[in-house]
């Protein structure tokens, strides 16, 4: 896996396009749309809308098939745990003394036994599912449609410290370097008779476990090599320096801004007036 080919996506879209500027006014925006929404309506309809927005922009579905997979464990422990636990958030936001009952536990079960999972932590729980899985899907929506050396220099037009986009963009391309090494590892074993493909999960487990201290030691290695080559280039930090690639805000820039802008200003207004995107809405009404 190359590096250009982890950043970016294949096709060409309008969010290739884009300047990262603009994609970080989305990223934010859909960040505090994610985190100011209670209801898990508005939330499931804005993680469809990120999510197709990630399909129409070329992101990989294997990639967010295995982000999904990853996440599913975290979500099933959050259901249960705001199911149970979250009463009083829930009574607070919904108004009501008493929650209704969506599953009793019997009560010879081991410490949980007579507890009830309610339907408003549930779906409380849905809510916080659908805010963390937005965020997670707009950030490859934002950098992996966009190349990384223009992503550098819009991030210091944006008056972002100059270091501060080094180590992003250096984090980035080291990225890829550690799948790959990852790879060769495990193929190195596979050449000496590991039959990977053969092994349970706990046992792949083990054997990642194993990858992990030579993989350190190689990150530990490079970034020392890079610690010598900015010091013998007397790497400052200044942004005052010459770029090769440009940063330009076209037409189309200023009409995403401004109406990302202008989309959160009006989900603040519905939100306290007519209180679209409360927990209640369209559920307790």
């Amino acid at each position: 896996m190359g590096i250009k080919q982890w950043q970016t996506v294949n096709r060409d879209s309008i969010f290739t396009r884009l300047d990262f500027r603009t994609k970080l006014v989305l990223m934010v925006t859909v960040t505090l749309l994610a985190f100011i929404w209670e209801s898990p309506i508005t939330g499931s309809l804005l993680t469809l809308a990120v999510g197709l927005a990630c399909v129409f922009a070329g992101v990989k579905l294997n990639y967010l098939g295995s982000l999904l997979k990853i996440m599913i464990p975290f979500y099933i422990f959050l259901l249960l745990s705001m199911g149970l636990f979250n009463v009083a958030q829930v009574k607070l936001l919904t108004g009501k003394e008493e929650l209704t009952p969506l599953l009793m536990i019997p009560q010879n079960f081991w410490i949980l036994g007579g507890a009830k999972i309610s339907v408003e932590g549930t779906l409380y729980g849905i809510n916080v599912m659908f805010k963390t899985l937005t965020m997670v899907l707009v950030i490859p929506l934002a950098i992996f449609t966009t190349d990384i050396n223009q992503m550098i220099v819009s991030m210091v037009k944006a008056n972002i410290p100059y270091k501060i986009v080094f180590i992003f963009s250096s984090t980035l391309r080291f990225f890829p370097l550690l799948f790959e090494e990852i790879q060769a590892i495990i193929e190195a074993q596979r050449l000496r008779g590991l039959a990977f493909e053969k092994m349970g999960w706990i046992q792949r487990t083990k054997v990642y476990a194993t990858v992990a201290v030579p993989l350190i030691l190689n990150a530990m290695t490079k970034s020392q090599t890079l610690e010598v080559v900015l010091q013998s280039k007397a790497f400052s930090g200044s942004s005052q320096r010459t770029y090769l690639h440009e940063s330009i805000l076209s037409s189309t820039d200023y009409l995403i801004i401004y109406s990302c802008i202008g989309l959160f200003i009006l989900a603040l207004i519905v939100y306290f007036w007519l209180g679209v995107g409360q927990f209640a809405w369209l559920i307790y009404s």
